[in-house]
Order: structure tokens, then C-alpha cells, then sequence
């Protein structure tokens, strides 16, 4: 029998959408022309042939930015260059706002989109209505204007991709079932098809809806679920304008393109449907699913009104195909937890076709080199967690993500679906005490406190939301008193070994051969010198250590903690988190409340800043480490967990003498804002290196047997000053716009950076917020005080003030009494 496959090959493909033949095209453009892509069914027969084919370009982050405008980019030239046309049209996108909310929000977007590169406006209704007459603009207040966005043809640019990954040498097979991954010693080396295994070095997961079923079988956790898609065609349009912008009427939750002289109305509606959660079956293929006239009649009806035309025309198509999305609306990319050489591009929640020649690019380059060309942390697989492949999770999950990409994108924004999936100890009697939840990672963790019943709800604006003042109250006790704070959510590794010691010097960058009970706060650093993760490391014993890091780093610190520990290394990684929560209790009556509870000396001679012992609690021993991440005098409690609600009533109880309050993570925020904490994710991340982050402190160069990264950050050393750093801003005007993401930074009228992250600190009352600023001849304080610098929010430029050190406290007076 003549098989079509070969034995074996350098990387094996799985999928024949869109992605997966953008990265099999771009793996030829780096040279590697060793591939096989197999196809189940035909190319595109799944999601790709029916999507809307929507390209724009703006997304949450300027990496992500760069990768879609990239995909614009290459549209233009994939056509001449393969022979196969992409019917790609650049006829820009208007996005219109009812409400002064919704403005701001397009507005944002505006002000960071120009950041990153793009050209956008913001348009009057006037101007909308030269863009596109047909429209009844009577609520409509304003709009963004991009003319770079456009439109293309789904199946035609996956064949263009596929042509062009066949002219560089890539074997591309279709109706050709694989069965499984081949998994030999935790990492991925072939594909069992129906016409023999292939032997690969790379596997790339490409399966659109089908990938967490397929991932599953060999204990990989790909989290996504299947959704119903809803769009129509119209019937003709006399002199309809064939250059029609792309129109996003998001307060109504639909989109319009022009399709050959017909409208195309879709939606993104608030409550969705999902599908295929029992299975999706392996002949599914070019289908659609049922109509349901009932389900889009709604949007059908505000269309009408939007566009009157409508009214006088028929439909020509009812459709309504499935989609995939993910838990939090962003893509799965990168190298799988579970399973070295597995590669994964899937979970695309309607932004495939926008965004599969970054995709393709970026996941080619990471396969070649082995780690990602930029950071991708905001898509990287690896921010997942296992328990978010939970099917009820995801049935749920997606019945309000699907909406997501049309509502409003809220600062703090809560999602209200599968939610309580974990909970701390603490949970009840918390609620009890009026914690208003937020949630991070699955876990339920305060947002504030209602003590007496007011903004039980979150009520949200750009602006102060309803729980404004309540956390300032909070903020303010802490910093006068005593706050308690639950910190179950922190991620809690236990290394043990003999070679414990020697494994965690390599992987830290700051030194942590230190004696019993020293506490050491570190990176964990790339080759290239950029951070991989933000840790504290306490020495439990010669032995044993306790790794601590961020509710959301779960998974991805593990992975990194275990794929850099050698193979003959006598050492165990155990995540020991649910068995541990932990409190933080933080203010200046956090030493005599403590005393009292523990009958321990806790001055600073007997209990230093950066030292952990073990202390007794009631009943209960616990391990308590002097650290803090608000900027105020405090204890880090770690508790067994049978022990932690015994430990939680004796602290209450005894608290009450001095004043002790409930704090949540909206405190917790504004508190290590006005310390410049970083947050990895945010204000560091791969990119960024200790020096460029200001992070010096915490690398030791000269400790014995060096680290990961070390070479790096000595030719960065010996380049001198650096001409990216983090910088403290504060705004000046008392009733400054409040910072969250991404907001342009001017020096001297120059755009020279964007903001990280931002909050209100209420310890010293304005708005702040961090982010890297660039200058070609370095970023130093002589660079700060000479500048005039400017943050832009929403179009409009308000002062600030700079600075390296943080904002409150920066001597470390209050931590160090």
C-alpha cells in the first residue's frame, strides 16, 4: 500500500485552517521546508471558510498590535507573491458610540492606537455619515475612523497561505485522520495518522474547535468551546458603495461589511450559544449549523433601525456556524505545560483571520529558536490552567465570552459567568464580612468591602467607580493601623533536594544560597536577560525552599521552574498551593498584634525585614515571613490549611483592640502603585531586564556559578546608562483622568513610551502610574528633571510628574520600623 506520508519529518502540522497553513507558510520563510500539514477533511472546512473575514488592527497590547498590522501588511503581497489573490480590501472600519462611555472607550483606543503606529480618528456624525450614508445616526455621538482596517476572503487567503507554503518545499495532506500525539519522556516526537505514524521533531496543534478534545487525549489542557456564529446576507443593494467601510456598531452588538453589493449584518451577541459540548464530530465539514431566526431577531431588529435600507430588501443568507473561544477571549499559542515540542494555535474567538499572519509569524520563529521572537504572554498557553477545561466550565464561560468582544471593556470589568470554581478557606467568613469577589485565575478574592451595604455591585465608568471611597478607607487603615488581606490566591512551590540550592542559584538571578529563614525577592531571567517570572524564594531549610509567586503565573512558573532543573538533579518541585493559604497582615499595629497573638518578639532585632520563621498562632503553628507588597510594616502568614479559619477567628478576634479593618484587591492595587511593585505581566515581562525595569537590586552578577540571563545583563552593563526604563509617574491635576493601560507618554512633545499600568493612590492622593519611557541617550534622573512629561487619555494630554523612586515612603521607613 502506497502511503502518502513519510516516516518521518521535522515538524508535523495538525490542521488545515487558516493557522495552521499561515504557520506552515512561515516556517518555510525561515527556511525549515521539512512539513507536513495534515488535514482531517479539506483546507478551511471547519471555522475558516465561514468567517466574516473582518481585519483590523488595534489590539490590547503593542505586540499584538505589531502582529495584526503585520497580517494587513502581508495580505497586500501574499497574492502577487503566490498566484493565489486574498481579496483583501483596505477600506478602513468605523467604530460608533451611543453613550459618552462607550466614546471614551474608542477614544482610548485611539489615543494607544496612534501609540503603536496606527492611524486613527476620531470622526464627527457628520463625518461618519460621508463614510456611510446609508446610516440613521440619530443617537449616535461620535466615532473612531480607521482607514487602514479593511477586509478579505477567508478561503481564499488560507490557499494562498497553503500555495505558498507548498512553494517552499511543505508537504500539505488532506482526508487524513491523526489519531493522537506520540509522547516518548514528556516530550512530543511524532503523529499516529490512519496511514502510519510520522516521527517529528515539532508538533503543532492547529484544530480549531476539535483541539481540546484532541490535546485531551494525551492529558493536555487546551481550554475552548465550540459557539454559534449568527450572520445574514442581504439580497442586493442598489448603489450600494462597493468601498464601504467596515462598520462596528458594538452598543448593538453587530458588525456590517459590504460582500459583493450585498450588506453582511453579524453579531456578537450578550448572551450566546454554545455548541458541541458533548463532541464535535471528525466528519463535521463545510456545514452549517440550524437556523435560529429567533435568537438573532433581536439584533435583526435594531439593524433596521441602524441602517433603513434594510427594510426595503430581502435576505438572501441565514447563517450560523461555529466558532471557538477561549476563557478570557485571547488565543492559545505557544508550547503546550504538559508536553515538550507540542506547539499550539488555536481558541481564536473570531480574530483567526486578523490575526493568522502573526500568528504564523510569530509561532514559526518560536518553534525555530525555542522561545517566542516578542512577548506573548497576553496569548502564551501557558497563563491557562488545567482546571479551565472543565466542560461545564467552558459550556458556561462561553455563553458570556462570545459578547465580550463587543461590550464594554470596563476597567475591572468582572466576568459573572463560571464563577466560585475556587475558593479560599477564608471564602464565607469573608463574605460575611461584606467582601464585595472579584476573581483572578478561578479564584474568588476580595475586591473590597461593603461594611454597610453600599456598592454591593460594581457600577463601572473610566472614571472613580462606586467603591472609590470605600478603598480608600481601606488603603488609609492599613496605613494608620492594621488591614487583614486574603492572599490564598498566591502560588505556593515547594522545592526540596540536595540539589535544591544549586538548581535555584542557576535559575535566579538575585542570590539564594542564603541561611535558614532568609527571604530573597528575585527574577527568574532568559537567556537573553528579559524576566521570565517575579518571585520570592525563602530558605526553609539547607534543603528545602518555598517559591512563591501571582495567582496567574500558576502554571507558567512551574513549567519554567521544572524545564530549567536538569535531569539527573536531585531535585522535587511540589505546587503546594491549596494546602496553604496565606494572609497578609499589614499596618503599623501589625507587630503588637501579632506579639500578642504569637507571644513572639517580633522587633526588628528578633524578626528583621526579609526573614521568615515559625511562629504559633491559637492552636496552630504557621510559618510568617516579613514582607509586604502595599508598602507598610507587615506579615506574610502562611497556614495549613486545616488550621487557616482557626487562625483567621483568632486574628479578628484579637484585631478588634487595634483597629483592625478587611482589605481586598482594589486596595491592594492602589497600595503597590504608590510603592512600584512591579506586576509581571504588565509592568515587566520577557522583554524587559532587571536594569530596564529598575530592578538592579535584585541581581547579584558576581554570586558563584552564575545564572540564566547573566551574560546578557553584563553586556547591557557595559553598554552604560539605559535608554529604557520604568518610571513612576504621577499626574498633576487633583482631578487628573485615572491611569489603567497602555496611555501614551510625551516628553517635551515626543511620544516616548506608554503606560503599563496605573491607579489612584489614595495614600497620596492622585493618579499614578508606571511605564517605560525611551531615549536614545539614556534614561537617568538628570533625563527626568529636565523633561516636561504629558500622558494621553483619550486625545487629550495632561501633565505628570516622573520619577524613579516610588511615590510613598520611598526610603522603606514604614516597611523597615
Amino acid at each position: 500500500m502506497t502511503t502518502r506520508v513519510p516516516e518521518k519529518t521535522e515538524v508535523v502540522i495538525v490542521g488545515g485552517g487558516i493557522a495552521g497553513c499561515s504557520v506552515a507558510y512561515h516556517l518555510t520563510k525561515l527556511g525549515i521546508s521539512d512539513i507536513v500539514l495534515l488535514e482531517r477533511k479539506q483546507l478551511t472546512c471547519g471555522t475558516t471558510w465561514h468567517a466574516a473575514g473582518l481585519v483590523t488592527q488595534l489590539r490590547a497590547t503593542r505586540n499584538m498590535t505589531e502582529l495584526a498590522k503585520y497580517t494587513g501588511e502581508l495580505f497586500h503581497s501574499l497574492g502577487p507573491e503566490t498566484g493565489q489573490e486574498t481579496g483583501f480590501k483596505q477600506n478602513g472600519a468605523l467604530r460608533l458610540a451611543k453613550s459618552p462611555g462607550r466614546l471614551e472607550e474608542l477614544l482610548r483606543g485611539a489615543s494607544m492606537g496612534r501609540n503603536f503606529g496606527l492611524e486613527m480618528h476620531a470622526v464627527s456624525p457628520a463625518e461618519i455619515t460621508e463614510r456611510w450614508p446609508l446610516l440613521n445616526l440619530k443617537d449616535v455621538i461620535g466615532g473612531i475612523w480607521a482607514p487602514k482596517d479593511g477586509q478579505v476572503n477567508p478561503t481564499d487567503v488560507t490557499q494562498a497561505f497553503a500555495k505558498g507554503a507548498r512553494m517552499g518545499g511543505a508537504k500539505i495532506v488532506e482526508n487524513l485522520q491523526v489519531d493522537r500525539i506520540l509522547v516518548e519522556r514528556g516530550r512530543a516526537v511524532g503523529v499516529s495518522t490512519n496511514e502510519g505514524a510520522i516521527r517529528a521533531k515539532k508538533i503543532v496543534i492547529c484544530g480549531g474547535m476539535w483541539s481540546r478534545e484532541f490535546a485531551a487525549k494525551q492529558r493536555i489542557s487546551l481550554p475552548l468551546h465550540a459557539a454559534e456564529h449568527f450572520y445574514v446576507v442581504t439580497e442586493p443593494i442598489r448603489d450600494l458603495p462597493r468601498q464601504l467601510p467596515v462598520l462596528f456598531m458594538t452598543d448593538e452588538e453587530a458588525y456590517y461589511k459590504e460582500d459583493a453589493g450585498r450588506l453582511l449584518v453579524g453579531c456578537f451577541e450578550k448572551h450566546a450559544k454554545p455548541w458541541g459540548r458533548e463532541g464535535i464530530s471528525p466528519e463535521f465539514c463545510f456545514e452549517s449549523l440550524p437556523e435560529d431566526f429567533g435568537h438573532f431577531e433581536r439584533i435583526l431588529d435594531m439593524a433596521v433601525k441602524r441602517v433603513p435600507a434594510l427594510a426595503d430588501v430581502g435576505i438572501q443568507l441565514f447563517f450560523n456556524g461555529p466558532e471557538s473561544f477561549t476563557p478570557d477571549n485571547r488565543y492559545l499559542l505557544g508550547e503546550t505545560s504538559e508536553v515538550s515540542g507540542l506547539f499550539t494555535a488555536c481558541g481564536f474567538n473570531s480574530v483567526g483571520i486578523l490575526s493568522s499572519g502573526g500568528i504564523g509569524k510569530a509561532l514559526a520563529s518560536w518553534i525555530k529558536e525555542g522561545h517566542a521572537p516578542v512577548d506573548l504572554a497576553d496569548v502564551d498557553v501557558l497563563r491557562m490552567h488545567p482546571f479551565q477545561s472543565n466542560k461545564t466550565y467552558l459550556y458556561d464561560r462561553t455563553k458570556e465570552v462570545l459578547g465580550l468582544l463587543f461590550d464594554m471593556h470596563w476597567p475591572y470589568r468582572q466576568y459573572t459567568t463560571s464563577r466560585n470554581v475556587r475558593q479560599a478557606v477564608f471564602h464565607d467568613r469573608l463574605k460575611a464580612l461584606g467582601a464585595v469577589m472579584t476573581e483572578a485565575a478561578g479564584w474568588e478574592r476580595p475586591g473590597y468591602f461593603s461594611l454597610d451595604g453600599r456598592a454591593k455591585e460594581i457600577e463601572y465608568s473610566y472614571g472613580r467607580q462606586n467603591w472609590f471611597d470605600i478603598v480608600g478607607q481601606e488603603c488609609r487603615n492599613a496605613a494608620g493601623k492594621v488591614a487583614l488581606f486574603d492572599q490564598s490566591c498566591f502560588v505556593k512551590y515547594m522545592v526540596d533536594g540536595r540539589d535544591a540550592c544549586a538548581v535555584l542559584s542557576r535559575i535566579c538571578s538575585n542570590n539564594v544560597d542564603v541561611p535558614i529563614g532568609k527571604l530573597v525577592y528575585t527574577q527568574c531571567l532568559n537567556e537573553r536577560g528579559g524576566i521570565e517570572a517575579d518571585i520570592t524564594v525563602t530558605r526553609l531549610a539547607e534543603d528545602s525552599y518555598l517559591v512563591v509567586t501571582a495567582a496567574t503565573s500558576q502554571t507558567r512558573d512551574l513549567v519554567w521552574l521544572r524545564r530549567n532543573t536538569p535531569d539527573k538533579a536531585h531535585v522535587f518541585i511540589r505546587d503546594v498551593t491549596s494546602g496553604l493559604p496565606m494572609l497578609g497582615l499589614m499596618g503599623p499595629s501589625a507587630r503588637p498584634l501579632l506579639e500578642r497573638l504569637s507571644g513572639c518578639d517580633l522587633s526588628n532585632s528578633a524578626f528583621p525585614f526579609a526573614s521568615s520563621q515559625e511562629i504559633e498562632i491559637g492552636y496552630a503553628k504557621l510559618r510568617a515571613s516579613r514582607v509586604t507588597y502595599v508598602g507598610e510594616l507587615g506579615w506574610e502568614l502562611y497556614v495549613p490549611a486545616e488550621f487557616a479559619a482557626h487562625v483567621f477567628d483568632r486574628i479578628v478576634e484579637g484585631g478588634a483592640d487595634y483597629g483592625l479593618s478587611q482589605a481586598g484587591y482594589f486596595a491592594l492595587g492602589s497600595m503597590r502603585m504608590e510603592k512600584g511593585y512591579r506586576h509581571w505581566g504588565h509592568d515587566i515581562g520577557p522583554e524587559d531586564t532587571p536594569y530596564q525595569a529598575g530592578l538592579g537590586f535584585a541581581v547579584k552578577l558576581e554570586k558563584p556559578g552564575g545564572f540564566i540571563g547573566r551574560e546578557a545583563l553584563l553586556r547591557q552593563k557595559e553598554q552604560g546608562s539605559v535608554r529604557r526604563r520604568l518610571v513612576q509617574f504621577r499626574m498633576v491635576e487633583p482631578d487628573a483622568p485615572l491611569l489603567y493601560h497602555q496611555e501614551p507618554i510625551w516628553a517635551n512633545g515626543r511620544l516616548v513610551g506608554s503606560v503599563t499600568s496605573g491607579a489612584y493612590g489614595h495614600r497620596v492622593r492622585a493618579s499614578l502610574g508606571m511605564g517605560y519611557v525611551e531615549n536614545d541617550d539614556g534614561v537617568d534622573a538628570s533625563f527626568l528633571s529636565a523633561t516636561q512629561f504629558e500622558i494621553e487619555v483619550a486625545g487629550r494630554r495632561h501633565k505628570a510628574v516622573a520619577q524613579f523612586a516610588a511615590q510613598y515612603d520611598p526610603s522603606n521607613s514604614k516597611i523597615l520600623a
